[in-house]
């Protein structure tokens, strides 16, 4: 049987993990290099999961500082940057989608 993930902080923490794993560390080589594609990937997951949009995970972002630094976050992106990656990471047939369906499988089971 899995393990039910109900908290926000340790949810952060697996999608984390399971970006780094799964994904590159940067899009392109020429990226700013401000945040990783798992640190994106898992605030997309948290977003998910907080039933949230950009803009209101970013408030909760800038408010939790357990959630910054499970994330490992140094400073909070702009909501623009979640939008990007989002479009970026999920697009059909991206690695990211099928990710988040999975992580998400483990969240809210009743």
């Amino acid at each position: 049987m899995s393990k039910t993930i109900k908290d926000p902080v340790a949810l952060a923490r697996a999608a984390l993990k399971a970006g780094q794993k799964a994904l590159p560390p940067y899009s392109h080589a020429k990226s700013p290099h401000k945040y990783t594609q798992a640190q994106l990937f898992a605030m997309l997951v948290l977003r998910e999961f907080l039933r949230v949009d950009y803009r209101k995970l970013v408030a909760y972002l800038e408010q939790w500082s357990d959630l910054r630094e499970a994330l490992d976050l140094k400073r909070v992106p702009h909501y623009s940057t979640l939008c990007y990656a989002a479009d970026r990471l999920l697009k059909k047939g991206a690695p990211g989608v099928s990710l988040m369906q999975r992580l998400l499988s483990h969240t809210r089971k009743t």
